[in-house]
Order: C-alpha cells, then structure tokens, then sequence
C-alpha cells in the first residue's frame, strides 16, 4: 500500500472510539435483552463486530499491527429475521463445493452413461473425454442429491456445504430471476442456514475421544476404505 492510501492517525484512532461505542451498546443490549434470540442483542452484536473489524484494517494499513482478540463468526452471523410473518413462498439455495479427487474415476462414470445413451449405434459424444464434459454429462443425469451421497463413486471429495431457506410474501414471477439467480439476497429474510465443513470437525477434536471421532469420519456406507465402484443405472 502506498504511503498516499494509507488511512490517517485520526482515522485510526476515530475508529478505535467507534470499537468503544459498540462495545458500550452491546454492554447495554445484553443488559436490557428480553430473551436468549433478542434481535437488539443480535443487532449490537453485528455492529461491534463491524467496528472492530474496521479498526484491525486500519490500524493495520496505518501501522501494521492488528487487535488480539477476534469475534467468532461475525462474517458469517445473519441479521435477525424481518422476513414475512406468515410467507407464502420459499426459496431454497444450496452451495456444495467438491475436489475433483480422482478424475479417471469421474471420465469413467462420464463414459458409462454415454455409452448407455448411444446403445442404439449412434455416434458417442466426446464430451466424457474431459472433466468438464465428465461433469457436465453426470450433473445433468443424476439429481444433485444423489451425487452428494455417492460423490466417492464418481470421484469427488467433499469440501464445504451450505443452505439457506428464505422466505417471500409472493413467488417470483417464471424466469424472472434465472439470469442472476444467486443475486438480490436479503439476508435479512433467510429463516434458516444449516452449514457443514470440516472446521467444525475440527473445532470438536478438541472435546471429542478418539471414538468419537472414528465414527464422525466414517464414510457414508459405514466404512473407512475405499468403496469399490458400482454400475450406476445411466436409465434414471
């Protein structure tokens, strides 16, 4: 960073002052709170993780250092919900994200279902002869759920996943949203999220006996090896 882009001493030190602010409302938030899910509570939280978050980018570009101490999840931490009351529509948004483990296995379930598609004597396509292809071909065969719980079988490796359900008062209008559908999210009508990743796995190793996590680690089919591969009925 350029000695021209760095923030100031007083932009340092005003945001060190809005740090104390919100941790004086959180204070007073937590004092006043009706119940374990008060949104005020909720609210202060958001703004204090802000505040700090500004002043540790700041006093880093100003004087490379940053604060001690760091607010759990405050990056991924929902407003309270101001949704509908009583919501006529839902939408359901789902992220999985995947290693391609072992691409020979994925061109090889890719191969599979071609063949299966010009059994008649047609000409194959060439596109299960790429990884783009592979995938291509086996998302658009089978349902994203099915290759979740045989994602081994087709040579994936899980990474993180997560879903949110929010709500609407109407149903968007058809194809009014397909051009940009993951844009225009209000975070603050999301009713729920179910998050998983291996960081919580990690996260439970410090708790956990060495029992615990065998069974937390198993595969889907309650074994440790390698499952050996099965014809998939390309005819779904």
């Amino acid at each position: 960073m350029s000695d021209a882009a760095q923030p100031t001493a007083a932009e340092v030190r005003a945001a060190a002052e809005a740090v104390k602010t919100a941790l004086d409302r959180h204070l007073a938030a937590i004092e006043r709170r009706s119940g374990e899910d008060d949104p005020a509570v909720s609210e202060a939280f958001n703004q204090l993780a802000a505040a700090a978050e500004a002043y540790d980018e700041l006093l880093y570009d100003r004087y490379d250092e940053v604060t001690p101490f760091e607010i759990p999840g405050a990056e991924d931490t929902l407003p309270p919900y101001a949704g509908p009351g009583e919501p006529h529509a839902i939408s359901v948004l789902i992220r999985r994200d995947y290693t391609v483990a072992e691409p020979q296995r994925l061109l090889a379930q890719a191969q599979r279902v071609e063949a299966a598609e010009y059994d008649d004597g047609g000409d194959e396509d060439e596109a299960a002869g790429s990884v783009p292809g592979a995938l291509g071909i086996l998302f658009g065969e089978f349902e994203p759920d099915e290759i979740a719980s045989r994602h081994k079988e087709f040579g994936l490796e899980e990474g993180d996943s997560t879903l949110w359900v929010t709500a609407a008062e109407e149903p968007p209008e058809a194809g009014e949203w397909l051009a940009a559908p993951f844009e225009h999210i209000d975070p603050q009508a999301v009713v729920c999220r179910f998050d998983v990743s291996a960081v919580f796995d990690d996260d439970a190793s410090d708790d956990e006996d060495e029992d615990e996590l065998d069974f937390v680690e198993e595969d889907e089919d309650g074994e440790d090896g390698e499952e050996e591969l099965e014809p998939l009925d390309a005819d779904k």
